[in-house]
């Protein structure tokens, strides 16, 4: 006798009363999301440009350094808060266990957030808004943003980056 066997006969029933109630709701949602996932892909307005360039590590820093150097209008516990001309860049480096610097933006008003890491992936999640984004060395990744609130908004790496990964918070002050 073998360990396999055919099935006796008459072994599949056809669903019936409240399980073909609950596949039928599994089938409609299915249809749902197979519409609803290519929508948001086009309509969604959270994706971001898809424009992204390869730059050195220490080149980025550089750019990060300039920036600061030129748009610094105050610190926030040891941290530069710059504020760039409004359509113009901005740009967030990020290393363990730091996004730097703080950035303060006007409302309404859209930027260019080029966002880079110095040292190993991070990932970029600005709360309450649900926008994540990966975030890898030796890329310049450009973000188009136009806030549309004011208010303070938390950065936080939602990539593990070792053993100081719930200390990586930075901040968006975005003033009227």
């Amino acid at each position: 006798m073998s360990s396999i066997q055919s099935p006796p006969a008459g072994w599949f029933k056809a669903p019936s009363g409240s399980e073909r109630l609950w596949i039928g709701i599994a089938m409609a949602w299915c249809i749902v999301m197979t519409i609803a996932m290519p929508y948001w892909l086009f309509f969604g307005k959270q994706n971001s440009t898809g424009e992204s360039y390869r730059v050195t590590p220490a080149a980025f820093a550089k750019r990060v350094g300039t920036f600061v150097e030129s748009h610094k209008v105050g610190d926030l516990q040891g941290v530069p808060i710059v504020e760039p001309a409004p359509g113009g860049d901005a740009y967030l480096l990020a290393r363990m266990w730091q996004w730097y610097p703080v950035l303060k933006l006007r409302k309404n008003q859209t930027y260019r957030v080029h966002i880079s890491s110095m040292d190993l992936q991070h990932g970029f999640s600005l709360q309450p808004l649900n926008m994540n984004f990966q975030v890898l060395p030796t890329y310049d990744h450009v973000l188009t943003l136009t806030p549309t609130s004011a208010g303070e908004f938390s950065i936080v790496c939602n990539e593990f980056c070792g053993i100081g990964h719930h200390l990586m918070t930075g901040r968006i002050l975005v003033e009227e």
